[in-house]
């Protein structure tokens, strides 16, 4: 028997598991299948990066993944291509940053799924599809035996090597650096260790904490655990070695061919699993269109760039976040079809930004004098506080603006953090994942709402006179007063997004 379906997620890594949430709290059950047998332990990312740690609070969940009850606090610096930039003191530093084991997230949101009672089918692989004008045809592997189904709406979460993309058809261009990166779990002998977090390595000199550009090629060294440091290099040139599995004596041998001389280091500790790993070239790449009809792309399976700086959970969740409440609406008659084309509209700008930054990181690690030189002047310009405000908000996702209709200096944007009088803040009402009309003008704007959105009326001193947010935290409409205009563009803004007559 073929199983209906209304949304399937091809895998369950941190943005399909997101993903799923997000269509749960709306109403909408998906199916989330993942060719691995359970929860992927594989280090990968170490952490989340940007506005994404905002939208992780919006849900109520930042305090669940740090045990913190304080809100999330900004970044007091980020690096560029290994530089520092000093964000202390910037008004409105929208960078922020939650250290956190790519694992440990998944099995985060894989509890917070069960609990949402999603069908998670771990060790079920989708090896075939058909889509067309009404569904997605599935054929699906597991141990046991081959099976299908249908879905109203399927979406790619499955990776930079995504079958769900290949499968219908989206290309993929960008372009392939020649840089051979290596990168392991390691111990490092006790001498070499400094009190201020780098390495001190006889013969050499100092390796700081963090992406180190040096005359023959990259050191990453990032103490992120007290039992094991990942250490990295990256060389600019032709690939190496593809065909046999990473060693740690490759990267013993890269290490001692940047540095000019041996840095000892051995296997950690523990059972693992460690990281062990070597990327030939790094991709640069994004798919051509997020949406093809009944299928769409998320993540990896949209965009893959460069980990330098640690863009890709924010790049990837904020897809999720965007696409979520729209895919929901569809699903349940509450939006026309066309409201999914807005999800590529908003995401493919950022994801030009992600890849143009990460390049842009890529060419000034490269070796030789001219790069040099570059740097010292980089180095210079980030410095100027304007600068540094630039590159704060470009690293943390919050400099492209989204087109939703409405010319306030607010719309278009993530919310700010605002605390309302009553001490309430503006993320505590976006846990459940809803629109919400903020009324701080008596009453005035809630008139003009009705039962698709929920209304908070309240009291902000010194701020508009009212806000309509998305489920996804960015600002629909805006308004200082509520005149007669404000009133049109609101039932504009409503009719819009949430298929809502004024």
């Amino acid at each position: 028997m073929t199983e209906n379906h209304s949304v399937v997620i091809s895998g369950a890594g941190p943005n399909g598991l997101m993903l799923a949430c997000e269509l749960a709290l709306a109403g909408v059950r998906s199916t989330v299948l993942d060719v691995l047998p359970g929860p992927n332990d594989e280090p990968k990312a170490n952490g989340l990066v940007g506005q994404v740690v905002r939208l992780l609070d919006m849900r109520g969940l930042y305090a669940g993944i740090t045990g913190l009850a304080d809100p999330p606090r900004p970044a007091e610096g980020w690096i560029f291509s290994g530089m520092p930039l000093d964000f202390i003191g910037m008004e409105g530093n929208p960078m922020y940053a939650l250290p956190i084991a790519q694992p440990k997230l998944v099995r985060f949101l894989h509890e917070r799924a069960r609990e949402l009672g999603i069908d998670v089918r771990w060790g079920h692989e989708l090896t075939g599809l058909t889509a067309s004008g009404d569904g997605v045809e599935l054929t699906i592997g597991t141990e046991s035996g081959v099976y299908t189904m249908t879905a109203s709406y399927l979406v790619g979460a499955d990776g930079g090597r995504s079958f769900v993309r290949k499968s219908v058809g989206i290309d993929f261009p960008g372009a392939t650096s020649p840089t051979v990166a290596r990168v392991a779990h390691v111990s490092v002998p006790e001498e070499y260790l400094h009190a201020d977090g780098g390495l001190d390595v006889p013969g050499f000199g100092r390796v700081a904490f963090g992406h180190n550009r040096f005359d023959r090629g990259m050191v990453i060294y990032a103490p992120f655990e007290t039992d094991r440091t990942l250490l990295g290099t990256m060389e600019y040139g032709p690939p190496s070695g593809d065909e046999e599995p990473m060693s740690l004596d490759e990267l013993r041998e890269s290490l001692a061919r940047v540095l000019g001389t041996d840095l000892p280091v051995d296997e950690p500790p523990g059972p693992g699993p460690h990281a062990l790993r070597r990327i030939n070239g790094q991709n640069t790449r994004q798919a051509e269109r997020y949406r093809d009809g009944r299928v769409l792309l998320v993540g990896d399976a949209a965009h893959v760039h460069s980990a330098m700086g640690g863009p890709g959970l924010n790049l990837g969740l904020q897809d999720v976040f965007n696409l979520g409440w729209k895919l929901a609406a569809v699903v349940k008659g509450a939006a026309p079809d066309g409201l999914l084309d807005s999800y590529e509209a908003e995401r493919f700008p950022v994801g030009e930004r992600v890849m143009m930054h990460s390049m842009s990181q890529i060419a000034l690690m490269a070796p030789g004098p001219e790069i040099a030189q570059l740097r010292k002047l980089f180095t210079e310009l980030i410095a100027v506080p304007q600068v540094a405000a630039k590159m704060a908000a470009l690293l943390a996702g919050s400099d492209v603006r989204y087109d939703v209709g409405d010319d306030h200096p607010l719309s278009g944007y993530l919310v700010p953090d605002l605390t309302l009088d009553d001490g309430r803040r503006v993320a505590s009402l976006l846990h459940n994942a809803r629109p919400v009309l903020l009324d701080l003008c008596d009453g005035a704007a809630a008139a003009h709402a009705r039962d698709r959105v929920d209304i908070v009326e309240a009291h902000l001193t010194g701020g508009p006179a009212a806000l309509l947010l998305r489920p996804d935290g960015y600002v629909a409409w805006a308004a200082d007063d509520f005149g007669p205009q404000d009133e049109r563009n609101l039932d504009a803004a409503l009719s819009r997004w949430f298929n809502q007559p004024g």
